[in-house]
């Protein structure tokens, strides 16, 4: 074959297939028969197969026919499919798309994203919603957003991820703490004997430093403090002996400051994961899948 087939060919050839006849098969169409005819033997023609056989009661496939048929009606229902997630994304793009995050990806990493895909889809209305790594998990299951970004080390059922970025978490101190002088690595044991100033159960700052912790067959700490936000906790070290544990992307500004200190704690691995997470009985589509390609490519 020179060229590939047109949909209305095939069409035509199921319109026969259904309606036994060329003449039926032209009125179903809203065609005059001899358009009808001519374009079947240009179809016949072009694929070199003899499709269907007249008779005296009217038209009729061929065995060859039948087969060719039932591949036309795959190709058709493929192009429905096709146009009916082109019309979803058109109206994904002129609707809203429902976003949930965790707070530190919602407050250093979204930022950028969101305005990375609005440059290219000014239409597209965005609704973030910012809460820990579990309250996220749990908008994505309920279905009040399409996409999540958690720092959790484990995941719920029914979700599925994929990495987006590797976090490191810091421990710091403010810059009148004895540990400041940073004249040598504190020990794990110091660590967990401090008054620590840790985010609340639920949130992924949190259970990273637990599993790190637990990693090491150690028993959790009491917190001094548990704080719901990165800012509260900031605060709460600057003017005291408390010592944090946050992302190392929510405290660039104070440690270049100068007004935390970042403490090294021998043996203590904080690297973390931060991942997107959807429905796992659900495809990315439109606008999410938009979104979740520029997360994953940053």
């Amino acid at each position: 074959m020179s060229s590939r087939l047109e949909l209305r060919a095939m069409e035509l050839l199921l319109a026969i297939a259904e309606h036994g006849s060329i003449g039926e098969a032209a009125r179903a169409l809203q065609l005059a028969q001899p358009t009808v005819s001519t374009n079947l033997r240009r179809l016949e023609h072009q694929l070199g197969l003899r499709l269907v056989e007249r008779t005296a009661r009217g038209s009729r496939l061929t065995p060859t026919g039948s087969a060719v048929t039932d591949w036309a009606r795959e190709v058709l229902t493929a192009s429905d499919r096709f146009e009916a997630a082109v019309a979803a994304l058109r109206h994904e793009r002129a609707g809203q798309l429902h976003v949930s995050a965790s707070m530190t990806i919602a407050e250093y990493l979204m930022p950028g994203w969101l305005a990375d895909l609005q440059r290219h889809e000014p239409d597209l209305a965005i609704a973030l919603r910012v809460g820990n790594s579990e309250e996220v998990a749990g908008q994505v299951l309920a279905g009040s957003a399409e996409l999540g970004f958690v720092e959790g080390v484990t995941l719920p059922e029914g979700v599925r991820a994929h990495t987006v970025a590797e976090d490191q978490l810091a421990v710091v101190v403010s810059a009148d703490h004895p540990w400041a002088s940073g004249r040598r690595p504190v020990t794990v044991s110091e660590l967990l004997s401090a008054r620590l100033v840790l985010r609340e159960p639920g949130s992924g700052t949190r259970e990273a430093f637990d599993h790190a912790v637990a990693a090491l067959g150690l028993p959790l700490p009491q917190p001094a403090l548990e704080l719901g936000s990165t800012a509260s906790i900031k605060t709460a070290l600057l003017d005291s002996d408390g010592v944090g544990v946050l992302s190392s992307l929510t405290v660039r500004a104070e440690l270049a400051g100068q007004l935390l200190v970042a403490v090294d704690v021998a043996g203590l691995d904080l690297r973390r994961l931060l991942r997107l997470i959807w429905r796992a009985d659900r495809d990315l589509t439109g606008a999410a899948a938009l979104l979740a390609r520029r997360a994953v490519s940053k």
